[in-house]
């Protein structure tokens, strides 16, 4: 939704394999659907991503190397506001690993 939402159209129309790396699968899927209806652009696909988890930014990093023979451009735009104090599963503040942490370790990791 919002931005990104904005940015993964706006890569479709000019024909680019686009990936959304969404947290949930029902509107990651809408997303898609949307997009590859307003675009005509097969090439749009979802990959579920929590980067308020470094495991999951881990799979998900560890899967775009292993299916993509490129990565041109990455744009983090997920973020949180307004949660409650919450520790992840891997101790640390979730608004923090969500906005920050993840977003960080996904790019190095992208990187190659």
């Amino acid at each position: 939704t919002g931005i990104g939402k904005c940015v993964a159209m706006d890569l479709a129309r000019r024909n680019a394999r686009t990936i959304l790396a969404c947290r949930s699968r029902e509107r990651g899927q809408a997303a898609v659907e949307e997009i590859r209806a307003a675009t005509g652009n097969p090439a749009v696909v979802l990959r579920l991503l929590d980067t308020g988890s470094l495991a999951s930014v881990r799979a998900f990093a560890r899967a775009v190397l292993r299916e993509e023979p490129r990565l041109d451009v990455l744009v983090n735009n997920a973020g949180v506001t307004g949660l409650p104090f919450t520790i992840t599963s891997e101790q640390l503040e979730q608004t923090f690993t969500t906005n920050y942490l993840g977003p960080f370790l996904l790019t190095n990791l992208l990187l190659g």
